[in-house]
């Protein structure tokens, strides 16, 4: 089972992994309702490096990027939720919209994003990554499953 970390504990942890040589996968998203796909991406980062952390949108970034009614589940119980998942073994809390400030006072070994970005070139925070010598990688399956249409199947629901 993985560890709910602060920004500074997770600092901490980052620089005792770099002195024993251990490397880090850094994956991040919403994770409001977790589904296969969710799970399939964080398999699929955590094989690209020794220890993965997951980060996770604070609830206020959430609700700004998806709108009223986001997230569904607070990001205290989303990232307990993540940290329970077999490859995860960090979960760290982020506020605003973008993890490139994260990314860059970490810097993890490699930056893992889902497959719909089609190449490493179009994840946003690419140039930050490669700034600090890091890998970007594109791992998961194809992005059949989403957090919006599990809600809509909900919503459709007979009462």
């Amino acid at each position: 089972m993985g560890d709910v970390l602060t920004i500074e504990a997770l600092r901490n942890e980052r620089e005792r992994l770099r002195r024993d040589g251990v490397s880090l996968a850094f994956a991040n998203g919403h994770f409001d309702l977790l589904h296969v796909g969710h799970l399939r991406y964080l398999r699929a980062a955590r094989a690209e490096a020794d220890r993965l952390v997951v980060a996770i949108n604070n609830d206020r970034s959430v609700a700004s990027l998806k709108g009223e009614g986001r997230p569904v589940v607070p990001e205290g119980e989303r990232a307990e939720m993540l940290a329970a998942l077999e490859p995860v073994d960090y979960v760290v809390v982020f506020s605003g919209d973008s993890p490139a400030p994260l990314l860059a006072e970490l810097q993890p070994d490699v930056h893992c994003k889902g497959t719909d970005y089609g190449s490493p070139e179009r994840v946003p925070e690419y140039s930050v990554v490669r700034a600090y010598g890091g890998r970007t990688a594109l791992v998961g399956d194809p992005k059949d499953h989403a957090t919006s249409d599990l809600i809509t199947a909900v919503k459709q629901l007979p009462e």
